[in-house]
């Protein structure tokens, strides 16, 4: 279980991209110390002045599929504040990530995922990736900050309400998805992408992810947040955990 940074370049770094690998086995369901590790991990990269663009990927069967459900069964409230604020820090990094962050999905994309990927700067899928916020089956709220980044507002809402997922294709057709390619050519189409940013001039790169970043509508950042005082809310009241003890043994991820 970990996270990884490399370079596609035999770990030279020459070509100005660093790959940032999750890696939580069975589902990249990650656990506070996940979370806080590829914070670390994807601002590290963007520090890196040789680097100027990151792209996050996974091992597995999913890109990922949330924050790890088991854990807060546990360890009650102790890892829920922990990965509250772990989660929180993660989208964070990606976000204000001081280089493009090139995301590249395949299979499930959920809860904590959808964070991830909505805070990226381009997102490459393969043709089986689907994206959703099973929050409300989860005892769960929040990430609606970044699923609306996706998806047009309503369709957002009914995805929330409901739990179900979209494709990558519709993605794709709501231009939210930069390309949509078979498995097998994920990472090189993600390179590729990551490649032809990374042939700009570095320091004018930065000036337009700061420049970019300040135009924003929306402060995700201060957005979240405000979601997850009602994840905190639902805990209090106890909706969360008669939600949760409905977890199935074989489900993972929130």
């Amino acid at each position: 279980m970990s996270v990884s940074t490399s370079s596609p370049e035999k770990g030279t770094g020459k070509d100005g991209i660093a790959v940032v690998t999750v890696d939580f086995p069975p589902v990249n369901a990650l656990p506070v110390r996940g979370w806080s590790a590829l914070a670390d991990a994807v601002r590290a990269a963007g520090r890196d002045p040789g680097i100027r663009c990151v792209v996050l990927m996974a091992e597995g069967r999913g890109f990922n599929a949330g924050v790890d459900i088991k854990e807060i069964q546990r360890d009650g409230r102790r890892a829920l504040i922990g990965v509250n604020h772990a989660c929180a820090d993660a989208f964070a990094a990606v976000y204000e990530c001081e280089v493009p962050v090139v995301a590249a999905v395949h299979g499930f994309c959920l809860g904590g995922g959808i964070g991830l990927v909505g805070n990226a700067d381009a997102i490459v899928a393969s043709e089986d990736a689907t994206f959703g916020l099973p929050e409300l089956d989860r005892g769960a709220l929040g990430a609606a900050t970044h699923l609306a980044r996706l998806v047009p507002q309503h369709l957002m809402r009914a995805l929330y309400y409901t739990s179900r997922t979209a494709s990558a294709a519709e993605l794709h057709a709501h231009g939210s998805v930069w390309r949509v390619v078979p498995g097998e050519e994920l990472r090189a189409a993600a390179l590729e992408l990551a490649r032809e940013i990374a042939a700009k001039d570095g320091q004018l790169l930065r000036l337009a992810k700061a420049a970019i970043n300040g135009i924003d509508p929306v402060d995700v950042r201060r957005s979240y947040r405000f979601e997850q005082g009602f994840t905190f809310e639902a805990n209090l009241s106890g909706v969360a955990d008669r939600v949760r003890d409905t977890f199935g043994d074989g489900q993972e991820g929130a």
